[in-house]
């Protein structure tokens, strides 16, 4: 398989961990629960009534087996893991740093795109002003006036557009040798079942060759 389809493979190996895990960390799949009716102690003519407490997982009793295919999983999860960083190794970069790296470029890019949009510009402000004099009676008061307001850029707009498209070009060229290298770098890993195949049939067909064994 290729890498892309490794990452998809170690995202259904996770995902399967996790749902084998969630049956096991519910104590009701774990333990039987029978409580006794004790009616003949009250009507010695009455039977008593004996209720099983319903396990809410079908796997309930099948605990040992879940246990053996939730290793059995972890298991694949650490091959797929050494064999995605061993084709990873044969790379002329380290592929998590430039996915990490890609991302700041592209985030610094937007940033100075936003930068090299912004203009010059002048507004009058109608009552935006104030200013003191003295009136009549020799007391100082406020009066309001318009206001002219001035706002300058207070950068080298065509050095901030000069780096965001260099950002942008690295980002591209790097987010392009990334996908070429997703697709046709080998990874030597074979799942171990159907990739589109859900957690049930996936574990049935687990317990039934377990059982079979």
């Amino acid at each position: 398989m290729n890498l892309k389809d490794a990452f998809r493979a170690q995202n259904k190996l996770t995902s399967l961990i996790n749902e084998a895990s969630y049956i096991l960390q519910d104590d009701n799949n774990l333990l039987k629960v029978v409580t006794t009716h004790l009616r003949s102690k009250i009507m010695p003519d009455d039977q008593d009534a004996v209720v099983k407490s319903a396990a809410p997982s079908e796997y309930a009793e099948q605990i040992n087996a879940v246990a053996a295919f939730l290793m059995l999983m972890l298991s694949e999860r650490e091959k797929l893991s050494a064999a995605i960083y061993a084709a990873k190794s044969g790379l002329p970069l380290d592929m998590d740093s430039e996915v990490g790296l890609n991302r700041v470029r592209q985030t610094l890019a937007h940033t100075f795109r936003h930068m090299a949009a912004l203009r010059n510009s002048e507004q009058l402000i109608d009552g935006g002003g104030t200013g003191y004099r003295f009136n009549s009676d020799g007391n100082q008061v406020s009066y309001r006036c318009d206001a002219k307001q001035v706002t300058t850029i207070n950068f080298d707009r065509k050095k901030i557009r000069a780096m965001s498209t260099e950002l942008s070009r690295k980002a591209d060229e790097t987010s392009a040798q990334l996908d070429q290298y997703m697709v046709n770098i080998t990874v030597d890993y074979e799942l171990p079942f159907e990739i589109n195949d859900n957690f049930d049939v996936i574990l049935t067909d687990f317990i039934e060759k377990q059982s079979g064994q």
